[in-house]
């Protein structure tokens, strides 16, 4: 089969919600988010399920932000309002989402299930907002606290190259 006769895949980055500040906490891998980051984080859920943009898998940093920010989004997937049963994601929590530079991170997205149609990755900066760049070939910006990029894949997840998946949709959850 060709790349050409492959369904079009969805890889979704997100950055982690708003973090407390790191006084008090032991190590930066425990800092908790802050309740405006819970809400950033279930506004970027709720964008998601709108958009129908529901991951079979997901690849998440270890540290207690970004597992707390991908816990909120699955929890407004999860209340996005469908009837149909939204089967639950694979989820693959990776130290190397935490440390490693963009074209490593890179190497865990091509290690994605071949059947995997979306991919949601929730990290940190600058990591996530470099990966987003190398993959649409554009400096697009940093995201911001739970901003999210949304890349298209015309090929398999092994052969996902540099500046093969443009960007097709960002967003930002407005928190009021």
């Amino acid at each position: 089969m060709s790349d050409d006769e492959f369904p079009p895949r969805v890889l979704v980055l997100l950055r982690h919600a708003t973090a407390e500040a790191p006084t008090g906490t032991p190590a930066d891998l425990d800092r908790p988010l802050s309740p405006r980051g819970h809400a950033e984080a279930a506004a970027a859920g709720s964008w998601l399920a709108g958009k129908r943009r529901l991951p079979d898998e997901v690849i998440c940093s270890p540290a207690r932000r970004t597992r707390q920010t991908w816990h909120d989004v699955a929890s407004a997937v999860a209340d996005g309002g469908t009837d149909e049963q939204i089967p639950a994601p694979v989820i693959r929590y990776e130290p190397a989402v935490y440390r490693d530079p963009a074209d490593e991170l890179l190497e865990l997205v091509r290690g994605a299930a071949p059947d995997a149609r979306t991919v949601l990755v929730v990290g940190h900066n600058p990591q996530i907002s470099r990966l987003s760049a190398l993959l649409a070939s554009d400096t697009g910006g940093e995201l911001p606290p739970s901003g999210i990029a949304v890349h298209e894949v015309t090929t398999q997840w092994a052969k996902l190259s540099p500046g093969s998946a443009p960007v097709t949709e960002r967003h930002q959850p407005p928190v009021t």
